[in-house]
């Protein structure tokens, strides 16, 4: 995709969704920095089911961190690898006490020593809590990135760089939410609605012109 058509492919979902967020709930840096450890290998809407009553009981690093791993357990335990997510919740949360008077840092280095906090999660929280211009690439923008000749690359650091160098700076910071959103909704994995994409005329899929299944009509 030639860097005028990466513009246009951005241009075109930011006019379709002009104010995007997260879909998890949050109340805090710290409340976002734990959905995002949370949402490893689980859906938002789960996440935010199970942060419900968490966040309740334990709104801060503090309160979290007195609840311990046996606390946080039991409100997370619809959500995939939950008892190594009550582990590191708990961790994290004593070590910004700890290290950081409770504040998260706003430092990637700093994040990244943090339990349970990868690159991609350290993405999320100084984008979407600092408003740094940063890009978490997940299986979905991952998966986008290469299907769409937006920013391929073999691994995910590869289209996380290519995606930061490609995208207009004055898209960047809000590109995370539009290409997530976008291959959530729209360019899914395995059928991927390529009628209903307002970025179809920029997109390098050769299957993108595919029309949209007919429905059957019901039988009396």
């Amino acid at each position: 995709m030639s860097d005028a058509d990466v513009r246009a492919f951005i241009e075109a979902l930011a006019r379709a969704n002009p104010n995007p967020r997260s879909e998890l709930d949050y109340a805090s840096p710290f409340q976002l920095l734990v959905a995002v450890v949370l949402s490893a290998q689980a859906t938002d809407a789960a996440v935010n089911k199970a942060t419900r009553g968490l966040f309740a009981a334990a709104p801060t690093p503090e309160r979290m961190a007195a609840l311990g791993e046996e606390g946080i357990a039991p409100f997370i335990r619809t959500i995939g690898l939950w008892r190594a997510k009550a582990r590191a919740v708990a961790a994290l949360s004593r070590l910004l006490v700890e290290r950081h008077g409770g504040a998260v840092p706003a430092d990637r280095a700093a994040l990244e020593a943090l339990p349970g906090v990868g690159r991609k999660t350290a993405n999320v929280v100084l984008n979407v809590a600092f408003g740094q211009e940063t890009m978490a690439v997940d299986t979905h923008i991952f998966r986008l990135a290469n299907r769409t000749g937006l920013a391929p690359g073999k691994d995910v650091r590869a289209v996380e760089e290519a995606l930061v160098r490609r995208i207009p700076r004055a898209y960047l910071r809000d590109a995370h939410h539009w290409l997530i959103l976008h291959g959530r909704y729209v360019c899914k994995a395995r059928k991927p609605e390529c009628w209903r994409c307002v970025a179809k005329p920029w997109c390098r899929y050769e299957g993108r012109n595919a029309e949209a299944p007919q429905a059957h009509p019901r039988r009396a």
